[in-house]
């Protein structure tokens, strides 16, 4: 490869905290426009990585190469001003502040001292337009979808002068149309010479749209591939030393008694759904996002109000009025956005995994310190929650992480009907293997799961029944792969 070609080289890049390496010496090149995806398990040191090359953290040892120099990046503005930038999975910008306001935040528009408002939501519209974002710029940047959101991060970033962008699990929370605009300025930046470092859990995604392949395990550089010269099962092995097929491994499991029915409900959102959650039983609900499986399953647990129909818990009609009233009967709910609806994020692991069953852990007036420990300490340890205590904050935890203290908080309280609304959104391959055998420990223990799905392998894969939504409404239901992802996909678009 000429030199010329390479933009960034590290060249026996390492990283520790104390004894703990969190990244190994590492040899790798990044070439000018070029998209260089990365991949790993979470605590394989991608997040590290990204901190490294944005100034964030120093390195302990090695060397980085810009342009053919060697330089420090030993601050975020040393690696700006070379041309670096980030877009993060949590949007790291001011939800107060208007989308024009954050896309030029640090650069904005002045005369006599006085912001040029006006100037500068026009300027910001062109820039939205012109990259094919939807996006109104005089909007609080807080009105925005998580999603959208997301791409107001990505039209700042692209700007400044960037020469190099790391992308770290953009989609996340883009809808498909949201995703196909990312996709389309990404091609158009590699284009104009800007390399594109891509960091996705998301094999399809890697396959669209990179050219070379890194892999990163347990803080070391296992092997970078020509994306042509690779497959899945390559990659997955180089990862976590496991198969597809141990990831996606669905045990049968006989299904029980009927938990929970609804007939012919209907709510804000969806019109008219019915559906039957048995023990044993995965029932995947499948569709477009905003075609109203989410909205359903809020009125199930009792956070929207349903306007017609009935829902039964063991075949007798309930009142679910409030989410009280779900968490009562047994229901639990895993919403898609753990750290704003699932998770207490500065308190520690244990108060979050106990929050349900605080009541039960009264003694007079009195907490029991000792029932406390012992319900956290079991859920971290069953759960394999990766933290060296109790008292750690959630905030701390990575994604799949921070799911499993979601999880272990409803198996504290004994919910025997699970909701899991995108359990798997940034998590990696062998934590999605993991919450998948969680999965078949609750279903063996006599629960009931509705899993909820914007990726079709997921649901196709583990769900006993799937049921497809579009626009409020059910349009199909089949048992276990009764039909092809094709069949399955053409139902949710409507085509």
């Amino acid at each position: 490869m000429p030199p010329h070609d390479i933009i960034l080289e590290l060249r026996d890049l390492e990283k520790r905290y104390g004894h703990v390496q969190a990244l190994k010496k590492s040899t790798l090149s990044f070439r000018r426009g070029e998209i260089h995806a990365i991949v790993g398990e979470n605590g394989a040191g991608k997040s590290t990585l990204i901190k490294l090359l944005t100034g964030v953290i120093r390195r302990t040892g090695g060397t980085i190469i810009w342009n053919g120099q060697e330089v420090d990046l030993a601050t975020p503005n040393e690696a700006i001003n070379h041309g670096i930038n980030a877009v993060h999975q949590e949007v790291v910008l001011c939800r107060q502040l208007s989308v024009a306001a954050n896309i030029f935040l640090g650069d904005e528009n002045t005369k006599w001292g006085l912001l040029q408002r006006r100037e500068m939501s026009r300027a910001a519209q062109k820039i939205l337009d012109d990259m094919g974002f939807s996006l109104p710029a005089d909007a609080l940047l807080g009105t925005l979808t998580i999603g959208q959101q997301q791409l107001v991060a990505t039209a700042r970033a692209s700007l400044r002068g960037t020469k190099f962008i790391i992308f770290d699990e953009p989609t996340a929370y883009l809808t498909r149309q949201e995703a196909a605009q990312l996709f389309a300025l990404i091609r158009r930046l590699k284009a104009e010479g800007v390399t594109i470092v891509y960091i996705s859990h998301r094999m399809e995604e890697v396959f669209e749209l990179a050219d070379r392949v890194s892999v990163l395990r347990d803080g070391t550089h296992v092997g970078t591939r020509n994306i042509e010269d690779t497959n899945d099962a390559e990659l997955v092995a180089l990862m976590i030393n496991r198969t597809l097929e141990q990831i996606y491994h669905k045990e049968e499991i006989p299904f029980g008694k009927t938990l929970l029915q609804t007939r012919n409900l209907s709510g804000k959102g969806f019109n008219d759904v019915s559906i039957t959650v048995r023990q044993g039983e995965i029932v995947g609900l499948y569709g477009l996002i905003g075609a109203g499986r989410s909205e359903f399953a809020l009125s199930i647990f009792g956070r929207n109000p349903k306007t017609s129909g009935e829902i039964l818990w063991k075949e007798q009609p309930v009142d679910i009025s409030n989410e009280r009233k779900a968490i009562d009967l047994g229901i639990a709910l895993a919403p898609e956005s753990r750290r704003d609806q699932g998770l207490n994020l500065n308190l520690p692991i244990g108060l979050n995994i106990n929050l349900p069953v605080y009541d039960q852990l009264m003694r007079g007036p009195v907490i029991d310190s000792g029932e406390e420990k012992r319900r956290a300490d079991a859920q971290i340890r069953d759960l394999q929650i990766k933290t060296p205590s109790r008292r750690s904050l959630a905030s701390s935890m990575s994604g799949g992480n921070q799911q499993k203290i979601v999880i272990g908080k409803w198996l504290n309280h004994g919910a025997e009907v699970f909701i899991f609304d995108e359990p798997t959104v940034g998590v990696d391959v062998g934590t999605k293997a993991e919450i998948y055998r969680l999965f078949a420990r609750l279903l063996k223990n006599g629960a009931g799961i509705i899993l909820i799905s914007s990726y079709l392998p997921e649901v196709y894969e583990l769900a006993d029944t799937l049921h497809v939504f579009r626009e409020g409404h059910l349009v199909g239901s089949q048992s276990y792969r009764e039909r092809s992802h094709e069949d399955i996909l053409a139902e949710a678009i409507g085509v």
